[in-house]
């Protein structure tokens, strides 16, 4: 098991299709299906500033490994509502939910 880099994000955002928001056991989320027919659900965990959590059942974000070069307190991250997904850079600070993968 290892953390997502950026480029699995990508691959999973061009290769899978992402359009289902659904609701699976009481919990808001997004399902990512490929090609061959397995899926993952994301669940819409909000997120942490501070000592505050929000966008819980709206908004889910998922950290990858990936640091973002540019502003060395940012990481890359996955983040998806109802409205669709996309990657984009985040302060480390913030809490984001982590889902690892295996080769």
């Amino acid at each position: 098991w290892r953390m997502p880099t950026t480029e699995d994000f990508e691959e999973l955002l061009n290769n899978c299709d992402g359009g289902d928001w659904i609701t699976q056991n009481g919990v808001s989320g997004r399902k990512f299906t490929a090609p061959n027919g397995n899926s993952i659900f994301l669940p819409a965990a909000g997120y942490r500033y501070g000592t505050s959590i929000d966008g819980t059942g709206s908004y889910g974000y998922s950290w990858s490994s990936s640091l973002n070069t540019g502003y060395p307190n940012s990481a890359w991250c996955l983040g998806f509502s109802s409205g669709g997904a996309g990657t984009g850079g985040s302060g480390r600070f913030n809490g984001r939910s982590v889902r690892p993968v295996s080769d």
